[in-house]
């Protein structure tokens, strides 16, 4: 489900860069994007 939020939520649809670093940075950037979406959730659901 992670990738299929990635593609449809944060634009990883199409990817914005050339070449093959540009478009694994893209990828590391919003994975980090997504796991801190994650963080903040869980510690909302804390109090």
């Amino acid at each position: 489900r992670s990738f299929a939020d990635s593609k449809e939520l944060h634009g990883l649809r199409y990817c914005r860069l050339r070449g093959l670093h540009n478009a694994s940075e893209q990828v590391l950037l919003t994975a980090a994007c997504q796991n801190m979406k994650k963080i903040a959730t869980h510690l909302a659901k804390l109090g």
